[in-house]
């Protein structure tokens, strides 16, 4: 099968490493959750994936604001503030050793809590909000980020904000999975995934991009996930002088792209050489992405120091 943008270096140290329940350590094959936590029973809950560079956590404010914001739209109380939250996430990378890893993604989970009967009604919780820090070595492939990925348009829409509202980063991924099982099926790498409307929207796992003479255009924002990479690539576009533009547009854009690129807390940006079978400029990484790659690597570094 072939690697996705989420494809990792494997690393033998992520065995053994800790991981924060409660407040809690415990060893990986340990660590656990009740099978009647929200979570796990209905994917009621928040979630947010950050990367360490030598011992500071990337973009930290704005993965605390989106997860705050996403707890009160679904009226989640995470039980703690921003400063313990920031102080587990410490924690957890210092019972680690990972203070002075560059390569470290950390995924930090809320769930409503544990029910005391299986119900997706949220009266039914006993006790409060489950809280869960997984750190772990781990560097993108870098044959992924230099080659870049395949992508399949799958049937499976956004949903609309009054059915699911896609700015949320919850734990009800189900379309999304359904959508990477049609791209997987279709011999491609991941999905993209169009609006209602029949607009490009995003991917399942990441936000699309496309270049078409010098300009960098990406989706509404209206269906798709508001990523913080996302968000950092339209900055850079605006202090660097590239032109850069939130709209609506179709695969017929996409199939005549001079460039394509994904963008993620993880990959950060990732080639795409092919879209439903049409290849998309050379079918490499094109010179705008490599530019934006070199200009958010930097942004990282300023962020970090």
């Amino acid at each position: 099968m072939s690697p996705g943008t989420h494809e990792a270096v494997p690393d033998w140290r992520n065995e053994n490493v800790l991981v924060y329940i409660n407040g809690e350590f415990h060893p990986r094959n340990e660590a656990k959750v009740s099978v009647f936590d929200s979570g796990f029973l209905v994917g009621d809950g928040v979630w947010e994936g950050v990367r360490l560079h030598g011992g500071e956590f990337a973009f930290l404010d704005l993965h605390l604001d989106r997860l705050f914001e996403g707890a009160r739209a679904i009226d989640l109380d995470i039980g703690m503030t921003r400063q313990e939250i920031t102080a587990a996430l410490h924690e957890t990378i210092r019972r680690n050793g990972m203070e002075d890893s560059d390569s470290v993604h950390v995924r930090l989970m809320v769930t409503r809590g544990d029910k005391k009967t299986p119900s997706q009604d949220p009266r039914l919780v006993v006790g409060g909000p489950n809280v869960v820090i997984i750190a772990e070595h781990k560097t993108a492939d870098p044959d992924v980020k230099e080659h870049g990925v395949r992508l399949f348009t799958s049937t499976v829409r956004r949903p609309p904000p009054d059915t699911l509202d896609q700015k949320l980063n919850c734990h009800s991924k189900l379309h999304e999975v359904v959508a990477l099982i049609q791209a997987l099926k279709a011999g491609a790498d991941e999905a993209l995934m169009l609006d209602p409307t029949g607009a490009v929207a995003t991917c399942n796992a990441t936000n699309f991009f496309i270049v078409r003479g010098g300009e960098v255009w990406t989706s509404t924002g209206q269906y798709c996930l508001n990523g913080i990479t996302r968000r950092m690539v339209i900055e850079l576009c605006h202090e660097n002088d590239i032109p850069v533009t939130e709209r609506a547009f179709s695969l017929t854009d996409v199939y005549g792209a001079d460039e394509a690129f994904v963008t993620g807390t993880f990959g950060s940006l990732t080639p795409v050489i092919e879209v439903d079978g049409r290849r998309i400029g050379t079918g490499k990484r094109g010179g705008m992405t490599a530019r934006l790659s070199e200009l958010y690597a930097g942004a990282v570094a300023r962020a970090t120091t």
